[in-house]
């Protein structure tokens, strides 16, 4: 996968990112929350956003990743991050809500294990 090298979209990542504690930013459809709840020993979605903020700021590369499922194709591309958490490497699927550019935020849209 194509890592995401966009200055913009980079730094809106950063960003949402640098957020992590503050609900609203870092959001999760039920589905990946309850994964979250049942297969990461205690962590929250808050646990998972702050772990995803280190991961960037450690450098690690976020996949961009052109949107191709006919569901999904309001959105041009999704955003993978591959992510240590509770002595594992888990696969987070993102997308990028950025309605208002000024203050974007991140919806996990899918989580399992890399």
């Amino acid at each position: 996968m194509p890592p995401l090298t966009d200055p913009v979209i980079l730094a809106q990542f950063r960003a949402v990112l640098a957020q992590w504690n503050y609900t609203g930013y870092v959001t999760a459809k039920d589905v990946a929350s309850n994964w979250i709840a049942n297969h990461l020993g205690g962590l929250t979605l808050k646990d998972v956003a702050q772990a995803m903020n280190a991961s960037l700021q450690r450098g690690a590369d976020i996949d961009q990743v052109p949107e191709t499922r006919p569901e999904w194709s309001m959105w041009p591309c999704h955003y993978d991050f591959r992510v240590p958490l509770a002595g594992r490497v888990v696969y987070i699927e993102t997308i990028l809500q950025d309605d208002d550019p000024n203050d974007p935020t991140i919806h996990i849209v899918s989580i399992h294990d890399a």
